[in-house]
């Protein structure tokens, strides 16, 4: 096991000079480009979450967290494409019906990018063989280099939503191939520039049953037990990766930075100021406990679930409480590092400033929101039994 995580993590430290060379590309274009694309595909990575059966590695919860901070250390775009992309194939790959992965998977030598957007903004008619589909979806993350791109809604049958014994509709995913979606564009933010998270819709396109899944199924068709833990879960975990990632990226680069620079008005280096050494050990104590939080809860869960244990309430809680946890600490993280850097980290282009646009940008994702806080205490308070949702 070992080795197999040190393969996976070295494939991904592989990829350190092109990411760097080809980021001023990549937010420009608003996507990666096709050398960072190729780059992720030739080392592996951009299918290594697949089940076997679609060429993947089936990684465990500690080789996929190391990969996506690794990736996220490099650049906060490439990370959250990792977050992104490498899960939503592994999820159609594992959860998909067999002829929906023939289509998909088998069709295409495995070589399939998928990604887009899972909650539930569209409506899908039911009809013979499967449903007509009508929606609107934001935020597509990696949706500008995607041969496929899902998109959630809820089914529709005689009028009304199909509704599941928890109360909830029956949310569901289709899959549908990139020629069938109308992007409409919409990525002109802050941060997080490179994703290509495009919005994009549909119109009364069919899709047909077996190229959808239920979204909180965790009945996999394919793979190890691993994928018994369901999108939620995993999503968690990589949300807390990244921002673990792009927060430590900060850090080595301020330690680097403080031993050259000295700011206006000081008689030495950063690095010898007092202030600066209180603060930085502060911040990387932060970082050490968050991240022992984030490998410690998702890894107990992942392993506990991989030997056969059912996915309980509190393993969900407790892994959401961490994601969230460990997203709000990497944003106090690197907003230490930008203050202490001064100009350092304000010059267009530089990781720094990047870095910093990046993590206000993705700290504003609603999976990792306040919401989460709410909702996992009612849990710890006995005021909610469950939460489907988290």
């Amino acid at each position: 096991m070992a080795d197999r995580n040190e393969h996976w993590l070295s494939q991904a430290r592989s990829l350190r000079d092109t990411v760097e060379n080809q980021a001023e590309k990549a937010e420009q274009l608003r996507t990666l480009p096709r050398e960072i694309v190729d780059a992720l595909w030739d080392r592996g990575l951009m299918q290594f979450m697949n089940p076997k059966e679609a060429g993947g590695d089936e990684p465990s919860m500690r080789e996929m967290l190391d990969v996506w901070q690794e990736l996220a250390w490099q650049d906060g775009s490439v990370g959250w494409i990792s977050i992104a992309c490498f899960p939503s194939a592994a999820f159609a790959a594992a959860f998909l019906p067999d002829k929906g992965f023939e289509d998909v998977f088998t069709a295409n030598a495995n070589r399939v990018t998928l990604a887009g957007e899972f909650a539930p903004k569209g409506q899908g008619v039911k009809i013979d063989g499967g449903y007509q589909v009508t929606g609107s979806w934001n935020f597509g993350s990696g949706t500008g280099h995607s041969e496929y791109v899902v998109g959630g809604f809820i089914p529709i049958v005689d009028g009304q939503p199909v509704m599941e014994p928890t109360g909830l509709p029956a949310l569901t995913v289709a899959i549908f191939p990139r020629a069938q979606i109308e992007f409409t564009d919409g990525w002109h933010v802050t941060g997080l520039k490179a994703t290509g998270s495009f919005d994009y819709n549909v119109q009364d396109v069919f899709v047909p049953e077996h190229r959808t899944f239920k979204l909180f199924t965790r009945e996999n068709k394919r793979g190890g037990n691993l994928y018994k833990l369901g999108i939620m879960p995993i999503t968690c975990a990589g949300h807390a990766a990244w921002a673990l990632g792009a927060a430590r990226s900060a850090l080595d680069d301020v330690i680097e930075l403080a031993r050259q620079k000295t700011r206006l008005g000081d008689p030495s280096t950063l690095a010898e100021k007092p202030t600066f050494q209180r603060n930085l050990a502060h911040h990387e104590g932060m970082w050490r406990a968050a991240r022992l939080l984030v490998y410690d809860t998702c890894c107990a869960v992942a392993d506990a679930v991989v030997a056969g244990e059912e996915l309980t309430t509190d393993m969900r809680r407790d892994l959401r409480l961490a994601g969230t946890y460990a997203t709000e600490a990497c944003r106090e993280v690197v907003q230490f590092v930008h203050l202490a850097a001064g100009t350092s980290a304000i010059r267009e282009g530089s990781r720094l400033e990047r870095v910093f646009r990046d993590m206000y940008t993705g700290t504003q994702h609603a999976f990792i929101s306040e919401r989460i806080y709410i909702e996992t205490a009612r849990l710890l308070l006995g005021l909610d039994e469950d939460n489907v949702t988290l």
